[in-house]
């Protein structure tokens, strides 16, 4: 974020709201949708990237029609709180195959990781491959994805 943050107005909630409801909404769209011209929607996406209001643009992929068919949320806690440590796991985690995303929570849990993988030996292997050896992780607890459905929260936020 740049140090000259602007607040938002109501028409940066609306284009972030389509956006969140359709990142490929055209600009065309957008600008019929708020009431300004295409080139103005264009500066003030360019303007909400900028300040870190908008982080980027995203496909929604299935994994589960990719053949990927199982999904885990992974609790992690971590054995000594040492800022070397904590920073380790946290820059290593997101680049181990397939992890989703990755949570630093408050509370019981140190970690929440969403991973996905072809079977349910490939979700052990990374289990055991990943977080049972890493020298940072006490204990873990994997939790089972049976479904998962988005929420439209954000969209209702930004009114």
């Amino acid at each position: 974020m740049t140090e000259s943050k602007r607040s938002m107005d109501a028409t940066d909630r609306a284009l972030l709201r389509a956006l969140a409801h359709n990142a490929r909404v055209s600009g065309t769209a957008l600008a019929a949708a708020t009431g300004i011209a295409e080139s103005t929607v264009a500066l003030r996406l360019r303007r909400l990237q900028n300040d870190g209001y908008l982080r980027g643009y995203h496909a929604d992929i299935d994994v589960a029609a990719l053949g990927i068919t199982v999904q885990a949320l992974i609790s992690i806690k971590l054995l000594k709180h040492v800022r070397s440590e904590v920073d380790a796991f946290r820059k290593a985690a997101p680049t181990w195959p397939g992890v989703l995303a990755l949570f630093h929570m408050g509370g019981a849990d140190d970690y929440l990781l969403h991973v996905a993988a072809h079977s349910a030996a490939d979700l052990r292997d990374f289990v055991l491959g990943y977080l049972a050896g890493h020298p940072a992780v006490a204990h873990t607890e994997t939790n089972l994805i049976f479904e998962h459905v988005e929420g439209r929260g954000l969209e209702q936020l930004l009114s």
